[in-house]
């Protein structure tokens, strides 16, 4: 627990009601949604503005009381879990769309505007966003900056960082600056807006941030292609890009994956192929219905034995909204359930794919893939139990392969989940030695006290690496 000098310092600041520390509210903010990551915090704070933040943090600078800001606690990889206590920040107050400028077409909000919420709000002007995590319904923009999320709509829009122009941060002494601008071009110096974005939290606060629109595409189609052969969808992926056709999603899900996500959805997904691709694309009507055609001819010149465009929006959404849910259908399989993400270059999908059908059945778990083909962000997901120890090891010795066979394809640990605590003893597999020594003296010019988040990005120990032979 927090001293009684520094408990009532904060109480100053954002008085009693914003205050807790009780077993209750503790316990609350003590896990995100990474299986196995627990700690308790000391304290929750919930500032109402920038300047209160900038006061909480220089109190905890002056006696070195560990912050954790937190949006929703969707993270997957223990990034927002208070592991060496401390305080958990709560953005419940500073929840406002603060403006949103049809002229420089962007958007500015506070940290604990619901993702989602956003969306439909800039979407009722004509203006779109897309960024759109499988989290959005609940998770906050800061939490998408803090890691810098992704999508569905990556493949063709790119993720949370191609969309921040400008942010307010409150670093780790408690001073405010401001990044960026509604600005289409601007190098002045380093770019401070971009390293924030998936710093997780580790070099300072988002109290704002100014995100760019672009105009609504005017239709939108989507497309279901089955498939009797992993491989031949995996390699339907590449052959689509290799015509030029950047879709505005392309998403792969497998059989077993398909066989829960339909008996929690009951949508009539097909439970008999072996995976499908669900493949959307908008824009103008005569783009959309082209690119829809050549794309359903290169499904079937890749032996898809199906290929169906959606009748009607409710039953694309019913699609869109299925693979959303993929994740909670799988998580009611077992006790626990660990969703990775691993990503490689997109023309070697089918051969990650493969990789991870061996790796599972080498270590004998069940291991279910979905993902982002279209941009090789593939997020094999593995229902287990915590209390089987010896399930367990094996589990984590199949991912330390999968991470592996995904660095050796010239790919990464994480595509859109973060490193935070799960991941940090692999980073290094990554960056190497040189790149964690440049990481670490910006994380040490930043924040010297090692007060913002700590614990996260940075293993004390790096896993061993064993290279796969080819």
């Amino acid at each position: 627990m927090l001293l009684q000098n520094i408990k009532q310092q904060l109480i100053n600041v954002v008085g009693p009601d914003n205050y807790s520390d009780t077993q209750v509210e503790r316990l609350v903010y003590s896990y995100d949604a990474t299986p196995n990551f627990q700690a308790m915090p000391d304290a929750v704070v919930c500032p109402r503005s920038t300047e209160e933040v900038s006061r909480i943090v220089k109190i905890c600078n002056d006696h070195k009381v560990p912050i954790v800001p937190r949006g929703s606690g969707t993270n997957l990889c223990a990034g927002t879990t208070p592991t060496e206590g401390g305080i958990v920040l709560v953005f419940k107050h500073m929840n406002h769309i603060l403006e949103i400028d049809e002229e420089n077409l962007t958007v500015t909000v506070q940290p604990g505007v619901i993702t989602l919420d956003m969306i439909k709000a800039v979407e009722a002007k004509g203006l779109f966003y897309p960024p759109d995590p499988s989290s959005m319904k609940i998770s906050t923009i800061a939490g998408n900056i803090s890691e810098n999320s992704g999508g569905l709509r990556g493949l063709k829009y790119g993720v949370t960082r191609d969309y921040v122009l400008a942010l307010e941060v409150v670093l780790p002494n408690g001073d405010i600056i401001r990044t960026g601008g509604k600005l289409a071009k601007d190098v002045a110096g380093y770019d401070l807006t971009r390293l924030m974005v998936g710093s997780e939290g580790t070099l300072g606060i988002v109290t704002e941030a100014t995100l760019k629109l672009i105009p609504l595409p005017e239709t939108k189609k989507t497309m279901l292609a089955l498939y009797q052969d992993l491989e031949a969808a995996a390699l339907t992926v590449s052959k689509i890009i290799a015509n030029k056709i950047i879709p505005a999603t392309l998403e792969f899900l497998d059989q077993p994956t398909l066989e829960v996500v339909e008996a929690h959805a009951q949508i009539g997904l097909p439970t008999d192929v072996k995976a499908v691709l669900l493949i959307e694309q908008d824009g103008p009507l005569e783009v959309v219905e082209r690119d829809m055609l050549r794309m359903a001819d290169i499904c079937k010149e890749q032996k898809a034995i199906s290929v169906k465009v959606a009748s009607s929006e409710a039953e694309a959404e019913g699609l869109r909204t299925a693979r959303r849910n993929a994740l909670s259908a799988l998580a009611r399989l077992k006790p626990t359930t660990i969703l990775e993400d691993a990503t490689v270059p997109r023309s070697e999908i089918a051969k990650m794919v493969a990789a991870i059908n061996q790796i599972a059945e080498k270590y004998n778990v069940k291991i279910c893939t979905f993902g982002h083909a279209g941009d090789g962000n593939l997020h094999p997901t593995c229902p287990t139990d915590a209390r089987d120890h010896d399930e367990m090891e094996r589990v984590e010795a199949a991912f330390a392969e999968i991470f592996e066979a995904a660095i050796d394809l010239g790919g990464t640990i994480t595509g859109e989940h973060g490193v935070g605590m799960m991941k940090a003893p692999y980073l290094e597999w990554k960056l190497g030695a040189e790149g964690m020594t440049i990481m670490r003296a910006i994380k040490t010019s930043f924040d010297p006290n090692n007060i913002m988040n700590p614990g996260k990005v940075f293993a004390k120990e790096t896993r061993k690496r064993v290279v796969l032979t080819k």
